[in-house]
């Protein structure tokens, strides 16, 4: 409260108890809610704005084949079209991070750039946070990618923008067959970036994180569906709002099983994670995962109450029209946060 309010307040004229009835609409003001989501990208996101796309057919020609100019005279893909937003993120990894060979089999979940590059800045924030307000972006510094999928987005934007190395992992060996394609077409990102097959279908940090891996954050987007019927209709509700029909469009525009359901959903998914992270406390300095769905939240911090971390926060983002979130903890206390800080960072 500014304190020349507060002392007209506390003019003769008026009574104590309605001082104290509006100290108190003050504090309730101020209590902690919900973030709000912000309207537009991080701010060290690369993708601001609309796509320059005579740049990026300049870094990938290909791209060029599926741009049209539109009903309002701009240029642009059809998003309906896997072939293009394929395209597109080619050329974006090419001319923003110098990716070369980027490509997924069409089965495989296509990720959004500018989104996913969003999770990766406000990680580097949290880090930061922690560190006196200075982004760590020492060799040392480790990720631990959840569900890397065959596109391995997330090591290939954390190495590019902050210089991490990160593991990698994935339960289909076939998507890190791929994963591994890419990297051999960049040498200098493959030797900082490793990958892991985790062989147990319902472990998530057991059998991929070994007795010498100390991670910085670990990093994962989760199976969003509850179910292949849940997966299939969500499909259909983004084909209807961009104007399409299809027999049979393919799940979610590419993406296999694995990468869009599992039973009980993100939720449940995101609970277990919690729980098992719970068994390598120290092996990591934040956990997070990205939460699709506010009505996961609850559930997701009871499950952190019952793990007993020792702090969490949510954070906000916004791309466009699609809102979510990440959620990150730690069991670290204050003297061994202190601790990693001065002996990793």
């Amino acid at each position: 409260m500014h304190a020349r309010l507060f002392l007209q307040r506390l003019s003769p004229s008026t009574s104590r108890e309605t001082v104290l009835r509006s100290a108190q609409r003050d504090i309730e003001s101020l209590s902690v809610k919900p973030p709000t989501p912000i309207n537009t990208l991080h701010p060290r996101n690369r993708h601001q704005g609309r796509y320059d796309f005579p740049s990026l057919i300049r870094a990938d020609a290909a791209l060029g084949d599926f741009v049209r100019v539109n009903v309002q005279g701009e240029l642009g893909i059809d998003f309906a079209d896997l072939a293009a937003v394929k395209a597109l993120n080619r050329a974006l990894l090419q001319h923003s991070y110098g990716i070369l060979g980027w490509d997924i089999p069409p089965q495989n979940l296509c990720p959004p750039i500018p989104g996913r590059a969003d999770y990766v800045h406000y990680l580097a924030d949290l880090l930061a946070a922690s560190n006196r307000g200075v982004i760590p972006q020492t060799r040392t510094v480790q990720g631990l990618d959840i569900g890397t999928g065959a596109n391995c987005i997330y090591p290939l934007i954390g190495h590019s923008e902050y210089g991490w190395g990160f593991v990698a992992t994935d339960i289909n060996a076939a998507s890190l067959a791929n994963a591994q394609a890419i990297l051999d077409s960049n040498p200098k990102l493959a030797k900082h970036i490793t990958l892991r097959l985790q062989d147990k279908a319902t472990a998530i940090f057991k059998g991929v994180v070994f007795d010498a891996d100390w991670f910085d954050l670990t990093l994962c987007n989760p199976p969003f569906h509850a179910s292949l019927a849940d997966a299939s209709a969500g499909t259909q509700r983004k084909w209807h709002n961009l104007g399409k029909h299809a027999a049979d469009p393919g799940l979610n525009f590419g993406g296999q099983d694995a990468e869009l359901w599992c039973a009980g959903g993100e939720q449940a998914f995101i609970q277990r994670m919690i729980h098992e992270s719970a068994t390598f406390p120290t092996r990591a300095f934040w956990f997070s995962t990205l939460v699709s769905k506010s009505a996961s939240l609850p559930g997701i911090y009871a499950a952190l109450k019952h793990a007993h971390v020792q702090t969490h926060q949510t954070i906000a983002m916004r791309q466009g029209q699609k809102q979510s979130r990440l959620v990150a903890w730690t069991f670290l206390n204050p003297a061994q946060q202190a601790a990693w800080r001065k002996l990793r960072w």
